[in-house]
């Protein structure tokens, strides 16, 4: 799952984005409106957490200004402000959910979830494929009701495979969301994982379900 982070507390914005990746998130930060709304507009997150009290745009225009351009990406307001004026302004204008600070880690975790459920229309957190499963609250993965161990990187790449399920992903849109955009190495780190993955996921079973696209990307799909 990919997160976008705008907070302009340079230590709290830090301390988010490594308890957030130790939790298997794919992660993105910055540290004002401006620059949220472009990430926001220019590459596809699961959910954004937004500061409201930043510079340059605060996190309401910034909101404002994501729904105006037709995006529906959830967003989470991170914030200070506790009033009920406050947390009516940022839901009417378009925000999912509002956390205060001082704010509990696992409260964040289960509020991402439950706004990215509610945004899929799921009611619940199992994805599957065929016969392969994925929990995206314990990141549990099983193929034939048997447990696939995943290293964190392996796991982004399988649910951003698995909630994508059915479309072609180019190398670059795995790149961004499970690498993010300070990634600096070479695409193929994508074929070096999509390997791991298919030794995991998809050796001794007859039913492949990683298929490659020949110059387009991947696709996870029971059909070769």
């Amino acid at each position: 799952m990919r997160l976008l982070i705008a907070e302009d507390e340079a230590d709290l914005n830090e301390v988010i984005v490594k308890k957030l990746r130790a939790e298997g998130f794919s992660v993105d930060a910055c540290f004002d409106g401006e620059e949220a709304l472009a990430y926001l507009t220019g590459a596809d997150y699961d959910a954004a957490i937004l500061d409201i009290m930043m510079p340059r745009m605060d996190g309401l225009e910034t909101v404002r200004q994501l729904r105006a351009a037709g995006r529906s990406t959830p967003v989470i307001f991170l914030t200070a402000r506790d009033t009920i004026a406050d947390k009516v302004t940022g839901l009417n204008l378009g925000a999912n959910d509002y956390v205060v600070k001082p704010f509990s880690f696992d409260e964040l975790i289960a509020r991402i979830g439950a706004v990215t459920r509610t945004v899929s229309g799921s009611a619940t957190t199992a994805v599957r494929v065929g016969d392969l499963e994925l929990d995206t609250a314990t990141h549990a993965v099983k193929r034939a009701g048997e447990l696939v161990h995943l290293t964190a990187k392996e796991y982004q790449l399988l649910e951003y495979l698995m909630l994508n399920r059915g479309r072609v992903l180019s190398r670059e849109k795995i790149l961004n969301h499970v690498w993010g955009y300070d990634y600096y190495g070479g695409e193929n780190i994508i074929d070096v994982y999509m390997n791991y993955l298919r030794k995991k996921v998809d050796l001794g079973h007859e039913v492949k379900l990683l298929h490659t696209v020949r110059g387009m990307g991947y696709v996870l799909r029971e059909e070769p």
